[in-house]
C-alpha cells in the first residue's frame, strides 16, 4: 500500500461568496453546533490551488449539451496534462470517462462563529463623470430618467477575514496515473513536480476576492507522509481562546511520524507553547522537509 501527504492548515483567509440577491452578496456559511460559521468551500480552495500551482495552465475545454467540461482524450490525459490531476468527467455521444481527483480538501471553516460585517459601496465617481459628460442630473429620481441613464449602482456585501482551518490529502499513488485510455502514467519526475507544486501553492497561497488581494498562507500547518490516505489531523486541530488547542490527542497523532510548522507572528496567542510542546519548525522549513520526503518517495 502506498502513501499520502496529509496536511491540516490554519490560515487567515477571506470567505468566498455564495448566493446573491440583487446588489447584495452573501458569503458562504455552514451551521454547526447551533452556530453559524463563515467558510471557503472545498471547490473554491481546489480551484485556487490548481491555479496558484500552475497545474491549470494546460487545461483545455470542450462543450457537450451546453456544458463546459475538461477535455480528456487518449492523446491528452492525466499522464501528460497536469490540469486533469484535479479529476474530470468527460461526456460524449458514445462514451463517458471519469477520473477522480488525486487530492482531496475539506471546506475551510472559520474558528469563530460568524458576526455579520456588511460593507457598502457605489460607483458614484463614474456615475458623476457620465452625468457631467452627458449633461444629466445625478440627483434626479428614476421617474425623471436620471439614475438609470448615469448608471449609478449602490451595492453591499458581507465581509469576513478570519482564521480558518482546512485539510488537504494527496494520494501519491494516484498522481500522474490515468485510469482510462489504456492507463498511461507519468514518470516519477513529473509526479514529483506536481505534488511539490501543490505544496508550494499551499505554502504561498494568495486569493483575489472582490478585486482585493488576500494573503492566505498558513499560520500553522501540521502533517506529513502517511500510510493512511485520509485527513489525519482534521479532528484534532482546533482554536480555543485565540490559540491552538494543544490536546493529548493532537500530541499523540503528531508523535506518529509527523511534524508541524508555525509562523511566529502573534496571530495565535500561544506561539511559545506550540514551539515548546509540539517542537514546531518554521512554516518554510516544514514544507522544505516535506518536499524532500516527496523526492525520496518517488526516488528522484
Amino acid at each position: 500500500m502506498g502513501k499520502a501527504v496529509t496536511l491540516t492548515v490554519i490560515s487567515n483567509m477571506t470567505s468566498n461568496y455564495g448566493e446573491g440577491l440583487g446588489n447584495i452578496s452573501s458569503i458562504q456559511k455552514v451551521f454547526r453546533n447551533g452556530k453559524t460559521y463563515a467558510s471557503r468551500s472545498r471547490e473554491s480552495l481546489k480551484n485556487a490551488l490548481m491555479v496558484s500551482s500552475g497545474l491549470y495552465d494546460d487545461v483545455e475545454t470542450t462543450i457537450d449539451k451546453s456544458v463546459t467540461q475538461k477535455l480528456a482524450t487518449a492523446e491528452k490525459n492525466v499522464s501528460n496534462c497536469r490540469a486533469l490531476e484535479a479529476g474530470y468527467m468527460t461526456t460524449g455521444k458514445s462514451n463517458t470517462y471519469i477520473r477522480k481527483s488525486s487530492f482531496y480538501l475539506t471546506d475551510a471553516i472559520s474558528a469563530e462563529s460568524f458576526i455579520n460585517e456588511s460593507r457598502f459601496h457605489n460607483n458614484l465617481y463614474l456615475a458623476n463623470k457620465r452625468a457631467a459628460a452627458n449633461n444629466l442630473n445625478l440627483q434626479l429620481s428614476d421617474d425623471d430618467a436620471g439614475d438609470s441613464r448615469v448608471g449609478l449602482m449602490p451595492y453591499q456585501y458581507e465581509y469576513d477575514k478570519s482564521l480558518k482551518i482546512y485539510s488537504l490529502t494527496i494520494d501519491l499513488d494516484m498522481i500522474g496515473k490515468e485510469y482510462n485510455f489504456g492507463g498511461p502514467e507519468a514518470n516519477n519526475e513529473e509526479k514529483t513536480y506536481r505534488v511539490k507544486a501543490l505544496l508550494k501553492a499551499v505554502e504561498e497561497l494568495s486569493l483575489i476576492v472582490k478585486g482585493n488581494l488576500d494573503n492566505a498562507e498558513p499560520v500553522f500547518v501540521i502533517g506529513g507522509m502517511s500510510e493512511r490516505k485520509t485527513h489525519v489531523f482534521e479532528n484534532v486541530v482546533r482554536i480555543k481562546n485565540g490559540g491552538l488547542d494543544i490536546t493529548e490527542d493532537l500530541k499523540d497523532k503528531l508523535s506518529q511520524g509527523f511534524s508541524c510548522g508555525l509562523r511566529k507572528a502573534d496571530i495565535l496567542n500561544n506561539d511559545r507553547a506550540i514551539e515548546e510542546q509540539l517542537k514546531a519548525k518554521s512554516v518554510h522549513k516544514f514544507f522544505e522537509d516535506l518536499k524532500a520526503e516527496v523526492d525520496s518517495y518517488y526516488g528522484v
